[in-house]
């Protein structure tokens, strides 16, 4: 492990350019605002890393890396966003029914490339939520054919980018000894 000593923790974060969160707004501003704040976390977690360093499953027995979590996070992306309140007929990224982890375990391609995907699956949901009229319109959730509001997608991403970033926090810290927020 590459340890950055501790009077340098505040220079490996020296890129956190997050953008503020609003303490007053409405409902979408501020759900959206907190989701962006965790996608620019996690993307925080993953700077100044050499590529082939995401890949690292720095926490064994733990087959989590922070590369196959970026897989995971652009899948989950498109599953909730496109498949799901939209429902647009787009492949899975990074899964099939004969190989449901293909997200951590296949980590086989670029690591730029698995990033410029998850940003345009970023891209895509902030489209859809924008363009949205209401919160309250609903998709269908695929597993048991029942709606589910946008409000609560919003709310289930983020607490799944919160649960990831704990991982992201981890395995950043194993990887070069980096400690942040």
């Amino acid at each position: 492990m590459n340890e950055i000593p501790a009077e340098n923790y505040a220079q490996a974060w020296a890129s956190d350019a997050r953008t503020a969160l609003p303490l007053v707004g409405d409902e979408r501003e501020i759900l959206t605002a907190f989701l962006d704040w965790h996608r620019e976390t996690f993307e925080l977690k993953c700077s100044g890393i050499p590529q082939e360093r995401l890949s690292e499953k720095a926490i064994p027995p733990s087959g989590l890396s922070l590369h196959g979590l970026l897989r995971h996070l652009a899948g989950t992306e498109r599953w909730w966003f496109r498949q799901q309140f939209v429902g647009e007929d787009v492949p899975h990224l990074y899964y099939s029914n004969e190989d449901p982890n293909q997200d951590f375990d296949g980590l086989d391609g670029d690591v730029g490339e698995a990033f410029a995907v998850w940003r345009a699956e970023c891209e895509a949901a902030r489209r859809i939520v924008a363009e949205a009229p209401s919160l309250d319109l609903t998709g269908i959730q695929k597993s048991s054919g029942e709606p589910i509001s946008l409000r609560r997608i919003l709310l289930h991403m983020i607490a799944e980018y919160a649960r990831h970033n704990g991982h992201a926090d981890l395995l950043r810290e194993r990887i070069d000894g980096a400690k942040g927020y």
